[in-house]
């Protein structure tokens, strides 16, 4: 019976600070519900101790249309990319292939010294896309990169955002924008 409780506090122990690190990663309450066996009540004091705010409300964006518009998709196509080097690389549960992947990912876009536009609750939730068949990725028929795309996406004639940018690409202001680099 001892051993029992020692392997359910070691779990909890567990479980606590990968919420902890979740949170600090900026991951939603859905996430972390998702992600641990924490209940609800636990996440939301713990939530509040670590950010030391109450956690954002309302549901998560379902839509896999933000993923495949312009410079959301570039930054989205660099992280999908990296976790799926990471899980055929590194034998790792995928919730901590996901966050060394998000990391990778802030770290890339930082040396370029260009704003991450992809939160962590939006790479969880493309990875979900990914596992249920809703998003996929496409090689650009010119660059030969990987890009998030429709699932029925034809690669003969798939042109990526870096090789065919829309018209006004680049013209926003006061933000670092790809274009801009």
């Amino acid at each position: 019976m001892a051993a029992a409780s020692t392997k359910s506090v070691l779990n909890d122990s567990r479980q606590i600070e990968r919420a902890a690190m979740l949170i600090q990663m900026g991951a939603r309450m859905q996430v972390l519900e998702s992600e641990t066996d924490l209940s609800y009540e636990r996440l939301l004091r713990l939530y509040k101790e670590v950010a030391g705010k109450s956690p954002s409300k309302g549901q998560l964006p379902f839509s896999t249309d933000w993923f495949l518009s312009w410079q959301e998709n570039i930054h989205s196509s660099l992280f999908l990319n990296i976790y799926e080097y990471l899980s055929k690389s590194m034998d790792m549960d995928p919730i901590d292939m996901l966050t060394k992947a998000y990391r990778l990912y802030l770290e890339q876009v930082g040396a370029a010294e260009i704003d991450p536009l992809l939160s962590f609750t939006r790479a969880w939730r493309l990875v979900k896309f990914v596992d249920a068949n809703m998003l996929n990725m496409t090689a650009c028929s010119s660059c030969g990169g990987k890009f998030v795309s429709e699932l029925y996406e034809n690669p003969r004639t798939y042109l990526c955002g870096l090789c065919n940018p829309p018209a006004r690409a680049g013209k926003c202001k006061g933000e670092r924008s790809l274009m801009l680099q």
